[in-house]
């Protein structure tokens, strides 16, 4: 479908389109030639890490598309914006205790994010949250700051506890939350057993909700967490067992994305009434734990619209440091040390997706003559007149008779009534008067719900070398909205309405739903493929994605580049992680390779002794296996 045609166009039309300065967050910006460039220290344009440059470097190492790029100093960058954010509160407000950032492992695991979060951190103490024992093993493994926390969440067996207190006697801050009733006797008797005092925590499950597309981690029904009662209880066994001084830091968690910050000031409020009441039964606490929630404006519209957020990050301290304030106040305690588990908001803006398109199906019904030759069925003559009789007026009454006509002579060609000419006739007329409704008939402010996502359904579609479910899997299972634009020619119009598929084979493998600073986008405005290579990103994608991909249609990990800004500016390839091979991902799902390789040999061999192929051709085809499985799972050149 075309898009309007502008008689001039800048870089500056395209980042008013694309909304990049209201989503890049100051991280990602157009250059005047008409590039997507990363300013990984925000502040200092000077030094700027052209997109297309990096790819036409990787193309030029033969490092095929797709490729995952991390820039570490955005990560930096985010690390030190959510602690100086805090201790800006802190010193404002003046209040008595101290922050401490924790980094859920489970938003991205990958070894790299890991090390460069905790070197990035190392200043402000910045630690780690484990949700399982590989997750434990990792943060312990990794962190060499002795002051910097380690929170052990989720489902705990006897293995798990004597990690985390092994951890603790060997001088690491592990602190161990009770999420379940059955997790304290177990914790109790390990702890006994081997002689060393826990740091506990306990989750409480509050009946404040988040909404949005998390919300099940909060409320009363929430998976994780000690509700009233079991917290009571949790405290009268501690202080039977001798052990309620251990009891240090209350957790909750809201949820995932939280966009309305009135919704996080409800939460804490609730949750600061627990901690109060923990201290005044004699726990020693010092800590409270807000969890995560904190979110990342992913369409630059700062609404409480679920891939947005009404607040900024200061914003967002100020409140927490005030609320834990105040409560504290009120009760005559001591300031306790704010712990956050913002997970998300570190990570997302550092990892960028950049894919290119294989192919293009553009929507272009044939030409409609104005007059249809004798003998045509009445059918078809009556959807001529509808095509002929448009106007804005009447689009919505041409609609339905459009589709009315439409369909009664689809039911009469199933019966053989018509030819599939007249039949291929009509579906041109037809779309020929949905394309003239969609070019004014949906220019007003009000459409008919019968009429919505009709630019959709004229839309082209480009088909990007990627899997939505390897690399984009939130948007597939939850809706979430990636911004997604091209990353060059943003010096020209972009004409082309388009939606994008993948390459698997797959309906849902699709992104039609963008992000916009109004509303969600239907269509995404592209350029017309020419004999150059065409390059799209999806931005913000380091929060989860990773992580979370599966291997639809054997489709495996993608290739990865590490990229750092050095002392002198220069931008540096830290480390390519080369995707997986085809034989990798048979692998991954039990298929021995050589085996495989063996029996096509077998066949080969076989059709040799046949005559159907020669021996040339046997070791052709043989070469061309061993090939493939050393191949990588995408679509190469």
């Amino acid at each position: 479908m075309k898009a309007e045609v502008l008689t001039q166009w800048t870089s500056e039309d395209s980042a008013e389109l694309y909304g990049i300065w209201n989503w890049g967050a100051g991280y990602f910006d157009i250059s005047k030639k008409g590039t997507v460039v990363v300013n990984p220290h925000k502040t200092n344009h000077e030094i700027e890490i052209d997109l297309l440059d990096v790819i036409n470097d990787l193309q030029r190492k033969k490092f095929s598309m797709p490729v995952l790029l991390r820039f570490a100093d955005i990560l930096s960058s985010q690390i030190y914006q959510l602690n100086t954010s805090f201790s800006k509160a802190i010193k404002e407000a003046d209040y008595k205790g101290s922050y401490r950032a924790v980094y859920p492992i489970k938003v991205n695991q990958k070894q790299l994010v890991i090390q460069d979060i905790l070197e990035f951190g190392r200043a402000f103490h910045h630690g780690l949250e484990a949700g399982s024992k590989a997750e434990l093993i990792a943060a312990i493994g990794n962190i060499k700051d002795p002051d910097a926390p380690i929170i052990c969440n989720g489902y705990k067996d006897e293995e798990f506890i004597d990690l985390a207190l092994h951890g603790l006697r060997m001088g690491l801050q592990t602190f161990i939350v009770l999420e379940m009733p059955s997790e304290l006797p177990l914790v109790i008797e390990r702890a006994k057993r081997l002689g060393v005092r826990p740091r506990l925590g306990v989750r409480a499950k509050l009946s404040s909700r988040a909404g949005g597309l998390w919300d099940a981690s909060g409320g009363d029904r929430s998976k994780f967490g000690l509700d009233v009662s079991q917290i009571v209880d949790m405290v009268d066994s501690l202080r039977h067992a001798e052990m309620l001084d251990c009891l240090k830091l209350l957790h909750y968690h809201l949820g995932s994305q939280v966009s309305d910050i009135r919704k996080i000031r409800t939460a804490l409020q609730e949750a600061c009434r627990f901690y109060v009441d923990l201290v005044r039964e004699g726990a020693s606490m010092g800590i409270i734990n807000v969890g995560g929630g904190l979110a990342v404006d992913y369409d630059g519209s700062h609404t409480n619209f679920a891939c947005s957020r009404n607040y900024t990050m200061q914003e967002y301290a100020a409140d927490v440091v005030e609320i834990v304030m105040n409560m504290a106040n009120e009760a005559s305690i001591p300031h306790p040390t704010i712990v956050s588990e913002s997970g998300r908001a570190t990570v997302a803006h550092h990892s960028v997706l950049v894919f290119n398109i294989l192919h293009v199906r553009r929507f272009e019904p044939h030409n409609v003559p104005k007059k249809l030759p004798r003998g045509t069925n009445e059918m078809l003559n009556n959807l001529m007149e509808v095509a002929n009789g448009l106007t804005p007026r009447n689009a919505q009454e041409a609609y339905h008779d459009a589709v009315y006509y439409r369909d009664e002579i689809r039911s009469m060609f199933r019966h053989g009534n018509i030819s599939i000419r007249q039949r291929a006739m009509a579906e041109d007329i037809f779309w020929h008067i949905i394309r003239k409704i969609c070019n004014f008939g949906l220019k007003r402010k009000y459409v008919p719900d019968e009429m919505t996502g009709l630019d959709s359904a004229i839309a082209d579609v480009y088909y990007g070398n990627f899997s939505l479910f390897q690399s984009l899997p939130d948007s597939w299972a939850v809706d979430q909205l990636f911004p997604v634009m091209p990353i060059h020619r943003l010096n020209e119009v972009p004409t082309r309405q388009a939606v994008i598929a993948d390459i698997t084979c797959d309906s849902d493998g699709i992104i039609d739903k963008f992000t916009d600073l109004h509303d969600v986008r239907n269509t995404l405005p592209l350029h017309e493929l020419n004999n150059q290579e065409y390059y799209l990103a999806a931005f913000l994608v380091g929060a989860y994605q990773e992580t979370l991909g599966d291997m639809h249609n054997l489709l495996g990990n993608i290739n990865v580049l590490h990229v750092r800004v050095n002392n002198k500016g220069k931008v540096e390839y830290v480390r390519e992680v080369p995707g997986d091979s085809v034989e990798e991902v048979l692998s991954y799902v039990e298929y021995n390779p050589k085996k495989l390789l063996k029996h096509v040999r077998k066949i080969a061999t076989r059709a040799v002794k046949a005559g159907k192929i020669t021996i040339k051709q046997k070791q052709r085809i043989l070469k061309a296996f061993n090939i493939g499985m050393s191949g990588y799972t995408y679509f190469e050149k």
